[in-house]
């Protein structure tokens, strides 16, 4: 079948309904959002979705025929002077303007969406009645939740870890493994300066990432041993559920189905870019419930 001009798809339609979706005034001050590489008039038939924009990731783009790739991360978050391939930001650059693949990046402003980052994975733990965590600026952030029936801080965690695509790291955990939640908080990404929004939103227990020793040793510290609990699960795999709900919202602002799209074809990238590979050594806390220190 002939497509006529009309029935494609311009990167100029496809930001306009990305920053429908995810408005670049939502974006925190410090962050790099929006349109990267890419003319606004080239035909975009294939996009492909990621957290990162690694270079691994474009060549996978790339050998797809993508003509715009979707990212939650920027790739130039801070200012260089170079583009050459000498580094990896100047090779990632080069790759995908002589590619001839347009990047898109949806950051912060994808974390305050509603639906965002943290909304899915509210929707992934299964929480209901939920609420905004805290605010940024004049935008809701994170979400606080209920558990349908109480579980042990031990099998909440498994039901964390289930809900979640594995990781290296695997899932890390602070407090009583008997202890009960009810109550569930969560910030998808780094959320180690959020403890004090969580402590006031009476949460059980805190699902969250990249926590550091000493704001997470604070926080344990102010809870006395009893809640919030600690929950780390790591920032590509609390993060990566949205890409899915980005794709699905992205076709449907473009009025496409996903099932029988007509104009662009779609897809999520299968390249896991968390940076580590193995762990060697982890001791389980279940195994050493008298070891306060690290449990407690």
């Amino acid at each position: 079948m002939q497509v006529s001009d009309r029935d494609i798809l311009t990167l100029r339609e496809v930001v306009a309904a990305l920053e429908s979706l995810y408005p670049l005034d939502s974006a925190a001050d410090w962050d790099r959002v929006g349109l990267v590489t890419g003319d606004l008039d080239q035909p975009v038939r294939r996009i492909a979705f990621a957290l990162d924009p690694t270079l691994a990731v474009i060549e996978e783009a790339r050998d797809w025929d993508a003509d715009l790739l979707v990212t939650h991360h920027p790739l130039l978050l801070r200012g260089v002077h170079s583009v050459a391939t000498t580094s990896a930001k100047g090779a990632s650059v080069t790759h995908l303007v002589v590619s001839d693949i347009a990047l898109y990046v949806a950051h912060t402003n994808a974390d305050v969406a509603d639906p965002g980052v943290s909304t899915v994975l509210a929707d992934a733990l299964g929480l209901a009645s939920q609420r905004p965590l805290t605010t940024i600026g004049p935008y809701a952030a994170g979400r606080v939740g209920e558990l349908s029936s109480p579980l042990s801080l031990a099998e909440f965690a498994d039901a964390v870890a289930g809900a979640l695509p594995p990781t290296a790291g695997g899932i890390r955990v602070s407090g009583d493994p008997g202890a009960l939640v009810r109550s569930v908080a969560v910030m998808g990404g780094s959320g180690d300066d959020q403890f004090e929004a969580v402590r006031g939103s009476g949460a059980d227990v805190y699902v969250t990432a990249d926590l550091r020793h000493h704001p997470a040793l604070e926080a344990r510290e102010e809870a006395r041993g009893g809640p919030p609990y600690l929950i780390d699960a790591g920032h590509w795999a609390t993060e990566s559920l949205w890409l899915a709900s980005a794709e699905r919202r992205l076709l449907a602002a473009l009025g496409e189905d996903r099932s029988a799209a007509t104009r662009v074809e779609s897809r999520i990238s299968s390249i896991r870019t968390e940076p580590w590979s193995f762990v060697v050594a982890a001791n389980s806390a279940r195994d050493d419930a008298d070891s306060r220190g690290g449990v407690s």
